[in-house]
């Protein structure tokens, strides 16, 4: 213990790690069921680069001309909190995990794991498309898009749920930006 009967900071890192790795097996030993695994993987593929809320965006610029510079905003802030990930995981660097027995069931474009970059697009969609997309169907879908990158093991927890924290951060900072009223052209003078 440190001082005060405060652990100290690698004890705490040691619970927390030592939680996660539990955490991460007991989600694998309870998903090993076909279909659940089949979903996580397309999941996974429909999230990979944060593909799914980047076509919806654009999608729903193409089709609601009303607010297209909304649902462009949308998109170019979920797109920015993805790369802003990316970036992080440069600078973590944590390993993904690597359990004898519990391989991964897809391959990832990178080796590192913090923080999940499918759950920080997943996030930073449900405040990105806020008043675009009822609430109803993205958290939801963010909700699933995190889990199922425990269900194919190649997150921890820990990722999965910064990685939340992170892009729904990200969105909000940008939330100004995306809500921002459009300027109605003035028609000639008379």
């Amino acid at each position: 213990m440190g001082s005060g009967g405060f652990p100290a900071t690698g004890q705490v890192v040691g619970i927390v790690t030592g939680t996660d790795a539990a955490l991460y097996r007991e989600v694998r030993g309870r998903t090993e069921h076909p279909l659940v695994q089949r979903a996580g993987k397309a999941l996974s593929f429909a999230g990979e680069h944060g593909g799914v809320f980047l076509a919806t965006g654009l999608v729903g610029a193409a089709v609601d001309r009303d607010r297209r510079a909304q649902w462009l905003r949308a998109t170019a802030t979920i797109a920015a909190a993805h790369a802003a990930s990316m970036a992080l995981k440069r600078v973590v660097r944590r390993p993904r995990p690597a359990f004898e027995g519990l391989e991964p069931l897809v391959r990832t474009a990178g080796k590192h794991s913090f923080p999940s970059s499918h759950s920080v697009s997943a996030a930073a969609s449900v405040v990105a498309f806020r008043g675009l997309v009822p609430a109803q169907v993205t958290v939801p879908a963010a909700v699933a898009m995190g889990f199922s990158r425990l269900v194919v093991g190649v997150h921890y927890p820990t990722d999965v749920i910064g990685g939340a924290a992170m892009g729904a951060a990200c969105a909000a900072l940008g939330r100004s930006w995306t809500q921002r009223p459009i300027p109605v052209p003035k028609g000639p003078s008379t």
